[in-house]
Formats: C-alpha cells, structure tokens, sequence
C-alpha cells in the first residue's frame, strides 16, 4: 500500500476556525472540513447542479492552505451522471473580503498596484481579504488606511460581489467611502501612486481596457446605479 503523503508545512503552520488539521492527509483533512462545515459541501435543489459526493473508494482533496486560501480538489457528479473533479477556492476564515471605491469631493481616488499573478501594473481600488474578528466595515476602514493612507468619513454600502465563480467561493463586501484626502501610498505593498479621476474618466478607462480590475469596474457600476456619481 502507498503511504499517505503529508500535507505540505504550508497546510499545516495555522490553525483556525477550520480546526486544526496538523495530523490530517490531504484526504483526512478533507473529510475533516466536510464534516465540521457542511454548508461548503451542500448541492441546492432542482435540475443541472453539480454535487459533491462521497465516492466508494475516494475523496476530495485539500491541496493547499494557508492562512488566506484553502484549495479543495471536489469529486463530483455532473447533471449527466459523469464523474469528475472540479477544484476550488476558500477562505477558511468567516469574515468575507472588502473592496472599497474612495470618494475624494466628486472624483474617485485609484491606486496603481502591481499584481504578482499578473505580473503588471493594475489601477484598482483598495481591497483585503477578510481579517478575523473584524466587522466588514472595520475591515474596509483598515484597507483604506493601509492602501491609501486615508480615513473613511462615511461609507456606502454597494453590495456584495463573487469575482470569480469558476474557483472561488469567496464573496466580497463592496462599499464606497468618502474621503477628505489622500496619504502617503504604501512602496512595500506594490503600490507606487494613487491618483483622483473624474467618474466619467474612470468608466472611460474600464471602457477602454484600461481598467480590467474586476472589483474595480464592479464598484464603478454600482456606484453610478446608487447615484454616486459626481
């Protein structure tokens, strides 16, 4: 028989509200999460769902985790009877996401960011993955001061936003936030200048690719459609 692998160190440095998953396989701890949050494994009813099941003679996987992203590997039955595997992304902790769009006076503030897994430049708003035991308000409060150097003086709820379901399961609060100024932006953090453009300016960019940012276009269009728009 070929012995369990080990979950990588990077599964195993953190313990949160998923529970502690150091002696677990990449299989055990799968079984682990669907037995202490079923809620992530449930198939609503009715016709053309995709349901995770339980298979004879094997099992989802946890292929990854640290302390932002779990990576699940999910066996599944297909509408049409196939067998399958479909993999996703998690947050393990409970506190969703943020994404915030400034408002400075009738002008939106936005940040030129360098993503990693892009490997360019993005104008994008500020935005966070959930901080434990953080209100989603607090959270947003926290992004704007650490992207922007700037402090919310009202927030506008803009709804919630999944920015990708082919993967990931993550819902995002979105918000607007009037603002009084702009800081000093963050260098360590990949930013290197933030800039207020009109609305019309920023739709236009969005328009014209020049904003590709999901979140960021999200934001724009919700905002226009609360009647934020300068």
């Amino acid at each position: 028989m070929t012995p369990a692998v080990p979950l990588p160190r990077s599964l195993l440095a953190l313990t949160t509200d998923v529970g502690d998953l150091m002696d677990h396989t990449p299989e055990s701890a799968y079984a682990h999460l669907r037995d202490t949050h079923p809620a992530w494994f449930a198939t609503p009813s009715g016709d053309g769902t995709i349901s995770i099941m339980r298979w004879p003679m094997t099992e989802g996987q946890v292929i990854y985790r640290d302390q932002w992203w779990m990576l699940l590997q999910d066996p599944v039955v297909f509408p049409d009877g196939q067998h399958g595997r479909y993999l996703r992304m998690l947050a393990p902790q409970p506190e969703p996401g943020v994404a915030v769009l400034p408002l400075l006076g009738s002008d939106v503030v936005l940040i030129e960011h360098f993503r990693h897994a892009t490997r360019a430049w993005h104008w994008e708003i500020p935005r966070g993955g959930g901080t434990a035991g953080l209100a989603d308000k607090d959270n947003a409060a926290k992004e704007l001061k650490e992207e922007l150097g700037s402090a919310p003086r009202e927030f506008i709820e803009l709804g919630t936003l999944h920015p990708d379901t082919g993967i990931l399961a993550q819902a995002v609060a979105l918000y607007a936030a009037r603002i009084d100024e702009v800081g000093k932006v963050p260098l360590s953090e990949g930013i290197r200048r933030a800039r207020a453009f009109t609305f019309t300016e920023a739709e236009r960019m969005a328009g014209q690719g020049l904003i590709t940012d999901a979140f960021t276009i999200a934001a724009l269009f919700r905002a226009r459609q609360a009647g934020l728009a300068g």
